[in-house]
């Protein structure tokens, strides 16, 4: 049996964009305010939205904007919390969230939980 060779991570576009758009809709801002905001042209926010590569300056300005690190959106990526699973991750950040109180933050959880659950596609562990 071979085994699967790994190449160099690749940079996952639609990653970068799906956090760039629940930031811009956390923050209730428009894409013509993020490229304010970033210093990125709309026409390289759009590009993105087209699953095209931004270039080194443009990924520096968003993920900075973002306040998150570029590595995030690396294949075989490091996460701030250790090897736990991004259920968990995604628990812990919504109790983070400063602009939910505790019972939204648990609804909000509740909810990811019963979907994730629901589409998962991979079977119980024995």
């Amino acid at each position: 049996m071979k085994s699967k060779k790994t190449g160099p991570p690749q940079f996952d576009v639609s990653a970068l964009h799906a956090a760039l758009d629940s930031e811009r809709v956390a923050r209730r801002l428009t894409w013509k305010d993020v490229s304010g905001a970033s210093g990125v042209s709309a026409s390289t926010l759009t590009r993105l939205s087209q699953g095209k590569r931004p270039d080194v300056d443009s990924l520096a300005a968003l993920t900075a904007w973002l306040k998150m690190s570029a590595d995030r959106f690396m294949g075989q990526r490091a996460t701030a919390f250790g090897s736990a699973s991004p259920l968990t991750q995604i628990s812990s950040i919504l109790r983070e969230d400063p602009d939910l109180n505790e019972d939204a933050a648990a609804a909000l959880d509740e909810m990811i939980k019963a979907t994730y659950a629901r589409l998962r596609t991979t079977k119980k562990p024995k």
